[in-house]
């Protein structure tokens, strides 16, 4: 039996061009038919579900799909070596000036963004108070929150130790302000439930000499939040990666001053002894956002609203085909704010409630996700579908209402 070092031997005797001794045969020719090993179907040998996404982009259904050229550039800069700060400092360079900010980083997420902005606002450059975080000793303690807009998303301002003061008026706030307030919190997509708006609470901010942060996680489109607020004159933005921007889902964006940018890095990988450690972001997911952004702004936005609309349209159409059944369309005022289809029916005619539809269409082929809020109702929204998806959603969700006809 041939031996391996005797087979490369022979192997290396080879020509480049020609033909392989006695045989005739092009050497091209030999190696251009020699087998490729078949590709790894993950979800195939794992046996995973996967999904028409008619719900929208919600982190437990992984968001939303990045496009070709996001996949392309991942791909591509996973094959080289840079070094992490040289990438986010183009990168946050190139995001600034799409979005009107003075600088900009990449964050594991809106969440980090928070975590990473407020930790540098209590720091700054000092790097023992970077390593003491969420220890505040030496620190200012306190961030000021309108009532409506404490929501579980405050907890991400509370990893690094403040307490959150609650108020509901302007008045309340100049009461509030203290020299332990380290920052003015405002959640835009609670907006329209609170007593003061934003450029009031900029205004405030301004006044006393104290940063303000803007948390706009899900609230493009429109496409021009993405720099509104930064004219606006809030100091920080932070805005999630993975949902219609259609990033790496695990990336997001802080943006803002300067100064305020350049601290909040120094508590973020890849430094160590931070509270931001474990907050990392690869080079693929930075340079992957960063074309998702730039893609994302340069779409025609117009025609794909239309295209929207008329996706909804075709969903509504079919589903009032069925005797019973009533829908509305409406379009949520911030976040996720795109067309979105409600479909109710008349449980005396229908003998079916929310979550056996949903279960369904989860369990129907191809499975299909919606969400639903009333007993008697599901909605959808249809900017997460991919091409003639809404054709078959719409035949899936008038299959169901007409099978349970009672």
């Amino acid at each position: 039996m041939i031996n391996r070092r005797t087979l490369l031997k022979r192997l290396s005797a080879i020509p480049l061009v020609g033909t392989v001794v006695g045989s005739g045969i092009p050497v091209q020719s030999v190696f251009a038919h020699t087998p490729s090993v078949p590709k790894r179907d993950m979800i195939k040998e794992l046996g995973l579900r996967t999904f028409i996404n008619a719900a929208g982009t919600y982190t437990a259904m992984t968001a939303s799909l990045m496009p070709e050229e996001v996949m392309e550039t991942i791909e591509a800069s996973s094959k080289e070596f840079i070094m992490l700060d040289e990438v986010q400092d183009k990168v946050g360079e190139k995001i600034a000036e799409i979005c009107h900010a003075e600088a900009a980083t990449v964050t594991s997420g809106c969440w980090s963004a928070m975590v990473l902005g407020l930790a540098g606002v209590l720091t700054g450059t000092d790097k023992e108070k970077i390593a003491q975080l969420p220890n505040l000793k030496g620190m200012k303690s306190q961030v000021i929150v309108q009532k409506t807009h404490n929501v579980a998303y405050v907890h991400a301002l509370k990893n690094t130790g403040v307490e959150l003061v609650e108020v509901e008026t302007a008045e309340d706030v100049e009461k509030a302000i203290n020299d332990q307030t380290a920052m003015l919190w405002f959640l835009n997509y609670t907006a329209p439930e609170g007593k003061i708006q934003h450029e009031e609470w900029v205004a405030l901010g301004k006044k006393h000499n104290i940063p303000t942060m803007i948390d706009i996680a899900a609230d493009v489109p429109p496409v021009e939040n993405l720099w509104k607020f930064n004219d606006m004159g809030f100091d920080m933005v932070c805005i999630s990666g993975g949902k219609a921007m259609k990033g790496p889902q695990s990336a997001g964006i802080l943006m803002g001053r300067k100064n305020i940018i350049e601290a909040a890095r120094l508590s973020a990988p890849p430094r160590g002894n931070t509270i931001g450690r474990g907050m990392k972001v690869n080079k693929e997911e930075i340079l992957g956002m960063y074309v998702a952004l730039e893609l994302y702004v340069k779409k025609d936005h117009e025609k794909e609203w239309k295209s929207w609309e008329q996706k909804i349209a075709y969903i509504e159409e079919m589903a009032k085909k069925v005797n019973g059944v009533t829908t509305s369309v409406s379009v949520p005022p911030v976040a996720n704010h795109t067309p979105f289809l409600k479909i109710s029916w008349d449980p005396a005619k229908i003998n079916l409630d929310r979550t056996q539809m949903q279960e369904k269409l989860r369990k129907g082929n191809p499975s299909i996700e919606v969400i639903g809020f009333g007993e008697h109702e599901i909605s959808c929204t249809v900017f997460m579908l991919r091409p003639e998806e809404e054709k078959i959603v719409a035949r899936r969700i008038q299959e169901e209402l007409k099978a349970a006809i009672a």
